[in-house]
């Protein structure tokens, strides 16, 4: 595209503000600039700039009809604690749906773990176990041990039953997750099965033509408060990530440069019909859970969510509720203290208590629906202080107070869109533990993560019928057991010494 051409598109769209410096630049800078603008979809960023502010203006409206927000009713929602039948009776679903090749798993990984002094990935971060496997690791065992389970469960040979595992990285993560994994063999995964994409490609990095320009991928433009792009400097635009909500776009966008297939494409070549997608940070997250896939088979749902029992009224995390009658997640800051302490009067539990983790299951046919109502979702604002170009001065300007915004979508907003949407509330201890903090922190951070997996290996072990003397921690690989199982000959058994336990032949030396 010429620079007229750019010019004539920026100026029909009110953004021609970005070529002010381009008479200034030299060369080298007025061809990045160039191919930041051609690979940016300004019509769109202008779409959802307006729709963000018209539904963050309607909410705002006092003569608006008023929100009501109310607990998801008890018929919507089921749950795994005290419910062993119900429980096996998902299991064999969810088991024999993996033995008939019929699931997938999709990975979000594009952040980086900055916040925990690491500039690597944050799969590959390490939260100091005996093993000192990464969270990547931890990951790819658990796909090999269900794998390996429903083979035996079915009898099936070795090596038959395959879950492919769809990694969604950033810009910043692609090359580093991608080699990470090249360097620890896939961690015996077969690479055939391990598809990496990135966030943001067919939204912001490839329109007609295949231009790819990584400072796109998963970010947006960063605007004024009345819509207009903000430049970084005279010849790049400012940006910020764009949510986890652009996975729905991401899954539709070519693989790569030289891959025209995409992550549906896939799914319906190898004739996924489900999906379970999580995020990386959770060191318990049970991957591909044959409970909740057959939980979300059973309840014959195109969208499932786990979620865990708030630890408190004043827990910041956002629950599942309904809004106006649909589905949706409310953030902590948006009900009253009076709503976050109400009480079930049966129960006596919080009325608002679906904790949301962003653990969800889907089926192929409503991912390829994504497209159709894209357009539906609202994008949430977040006002910020960015640093930006004055376009007077040239100038650098450090805002001391909020002088822009950040449009953000997030993967649970396609929650109101759904048809049959169900709830599974799991046990926080056995399957919840984020890494968001820096090591100290004292909460949601390595210490954290690190106690509350040795936590449950202690109790895979003594539910089996061992006894683990006080102090001793036990680390089981992923490989030797997935949820607890297959630990039978350590009934009556005795553990006096912590160590790493690769087979079940490692556990009579910690006798």
């Amino acid at each position: 595209m010429s620079i007229g051409q750019l010019s004539a598109r920026y100026e029909a769209a009110s953004q021609g503000h970005v070529l002010k410096f381009w008479s200034k630049l030299d060369p080298a800078a007025q061809k990045a600039l160039a191919g930041q603008l051609e690979a940016l979809d300004i019509e769109r960023v202008n779409r959802m700039y307006e729709k963000a502010t018209a539904g963050e203006a309607t909410l705002s409206d006092p003569t608006a009809q008023f929100e009501v927000i109310e607990p998801i009713p008890k018929d919507a929602t089921d749950s795994v604690v005290g419910n062993l039948e119900k429980k096996q009776e998902w299991s064999r679903i969810g088991l024999k749906s993996i033995s008939n090749g019929q699931v997938g798993v999709l990975l979000l990984a594009g952040g980086q773990g900055t916040r925990l002094g690491s500039i690597a990935p944050k799969g590959c971060y390490d939260i100091g176990l005996p093993s000192h496997k990464s969270l990547f690791q931890y990951q790819a065992e658990r796909i090999a041990r269900l794998q390996h389970l429903a083979e035996q469960e079915y009898n099936m040979p070795v090596g038959s039953v395959i879950i492919p595992w769809y990694v969604m990285t950033s810009g910043p993560t692609r090359h580093d997750t991608e080699e990470f994994f090249k360097q620890n063999s896939y961690f015996g995964l077969a690479p055939t099965d391990v598809i990496f994409f990135e966030q943001g490609l067919l939204f912001l990095g490839l329109r007609s033509t295949p231009v790819y320009h990584g400072c796109w991928i998963g970010t947006l433009p960063c605007l004024t408060m009345d819509g207009k792009v903000l430049m970084e400097t005279s010849s790049r635009v400012a940006v910020a990530p764009d949510g986890n909500g652009g996975v729905y776009a991401a899954i539709r966008a070519p693989l790569s440069l030289d891959n025209s297939n995409s992550v549906l494409s896939d799914l319906q070549k190898r004739g996924i019909l489900y999906v379970h997608a999580y995020c990386v940070d959770n060191c318990l997250v049970r991957v591909a859970d044959p409970i909740f896939l057959g939980y979300g088979i059973q309840k014959r749902a195109d969208c499932a969510a786990k979620v865990v029992p708030k630890a408190s009224p004043s827990e910041s995390v956002g629950v599942i509720a309904l809004r106006n009658n649909n589905y949706g997640v409310v953030e902590y800051s948006e009900i009253s203290r009076e709503q976050a302490e109400r009480r079930d009067p049966e129960t006596g539990e919080l009325a608002f208590r679906a904790g949301n983790i962003v653990n969800h299951f889907y089926t192929t046919e409503f991912l390829k629906r994504g497209e159709s109502f894209e357009d539906q979702l609202i994008p949430h604002i977040a006002r910020k202080k960015i640093p930006h170009v004055d376009l007077e001065s040239g100038q650098t300007v450090k805002p001391e107070k909020p002088n822009g915004m950040k449009l953000e979508m997030f993967i649970f907003d396609v929650f109101p869109l759904t048809q049959r949407f169900a709830v599974l509330e799991v046990e926080r201890c056995d399957e919840f533990s984020p890494l968001k903090n820096a090591p100290g922190a004292g909460s949601d951070d390595p210490d954290t993560s690190r106690r509350d997996l040795l936590a449950q290996h202690r109790r895979f072990l003594e539910d089996a019928g061992a006894n683990v003397k006080a102090g001793v921690t036990i680390e089981l690989s992923p490989l030797v057991t997935y949820s607890g199982e297959g630990l039978k000959d350590v009934k009556g058994k005795t553990f006096t010494k912590s160590g790493h336990v690769r087979s079940l032949e490692d556990l009579d030396a910690l006798i």
